[in-house]
């Protein structure tokens, strides 16, 4: 195999904030790897809490390219074993390698990947469109900006109560509530049975990752399910989430790609839990490897080319909600890589 890499600096329609902070553009790395001619793609943005900027991502694929290039692609999945003892540091070039790979198998067998699977391209459920914190008129002006039978809501702010009770003033869409880990358990046994009246259907995160006991508490109290995130990274996180969690939210970057997610979703389904795969703000590229995996999931939040301004890839798109994605084989897309390279 040959790789090439490109490096993207996207930008957001809006400046996007969280409970951890602000920011104005995603970084973000497209991996093209090419076997017998044919081309494959994979994304990993960069997030810088992660501490795996896009440089250590290309340092670490530079360092190791003779062995990354040798390997004889017959199986995806033996490849990703490949590439997790090759990059243990790196989950999320390991994500983009593997997502790659993915794309080269499909298009080696002449089929989408939901194909490959035996899943069903009509099922699934409907993606939700983010909005991020701001101030309450902004954050009700692009709620109107982006009409969506689903929204999830950014919290973690002073005013969260408030917040909510504003935005429910102007929709009867679903809501659903990402504290991104920025409540105390006080905080969240207030603030969890207001959102319920508020017609809330979860909340994501609500309490520090390492919080245990914290969720253990509110896994028994609060009215509304709670999805991990932060709290469920890689695939030995998941049996720690019984018990503390309704659920959980996989992103294929932080726990290194199509591969192993889908033995999430396995192990996830076995401890009765819901399953949601969420968005790292990826490009049309990562986001269509999220829509493969469609017919598994219970929720689903893969608006990053909604959230960018413009697009690295075509293929993939949202009709109110519903994600459409062409029968094609691989992921189904064709990377343009409209932006400049940085």
């Amino acid at each position: 195999m040959q790789f090439k890499y490109y490096a993207y600096d996207l930008a957001f329609r809006h400046p996007f904030t969280i409970s951890r902070g602000t920011k104005t553009h995603q970084p973000t790395l497209i991996v093209e790897l090419e076997h017998r001619g044919i081309k494959g793609y994979g994304e990993a943005p960069a997030i810088s809490y992660y501490h795996i900027p896009v440089e250590k991502m290309i340092a670490d694929l530079e360092a190791k390219r003779p062995l990354i290039e040798r390997y004889a692609l017959t199986d995806p999945e033996r490849y990703w074993h490949y590439l997790h003892h090759l990059l243990p540091e790196n989950s999320f070039l390991v994500c983009a390698l593997d997502m790659a790979a993915w794309d080269i198998a499909g298009k080696l067998r002449q089929q989408p990947l939901y194909d490959i699977w035996k899943l069903d391209p009509a099922a699934g459920p409907m993606t939700d469109y983010t909005i991020g914190i701001d101030t309450m008129d902004k954050m009700v002006a692009k709620m109107q900006e982006m009409p969506w039978p689903i929204y999830k809501i950014k919290l973690g702010g002073p005013d969260d109560i408030a917040i909510m009770r504003s935005l429910r003033q102007h929709t009867n869409a679903v809501f659903r509530v990402d504290a991104n880990a920025g409540w105390t358990l006080e905080q969240a046994l207030e603030i969890i049975p207001v959102l319920k009246e508020l017609n809330v259907e979860f909340v994501e995160q609500p309490l520090a990752k390492e919080d245990w006991a914290g969720m253990k508490v509110l896994f028994q109290q609060s009215p509304l399910p709670l999805i991990a995130d932060e709290s469920c990274v890689q695939e030995t996180d998941v049996e720690k989430c019984r018990g503390h969690f309704h659920g959980i939210n996989i992103k294929l970057t932080k726990c290194s790609g199509i591969t192993p997610a889908r033995r999430m979703i396995t192990a996830a389904r076995g401890w009765g839990m819901k399953v949601m795969v969420g968005s790292m703000n990826e490009s049309s590229v990562g986001s269509a490897a999220i829509a493969h995996l469609l017919p598994y999931l219970d929720y689903v939040d893969m608006d990053g080319p909604l959230l960018l301004k413009e697009d690295l890839a075509t293929g993939v798109a949202f009709d109110l909600g519903k994600v459409q994605i062409p029968r094609r084989p691989g992921l189904g897309i064709d990377y343009t890589g409209l932006y400049q390279k940085v």
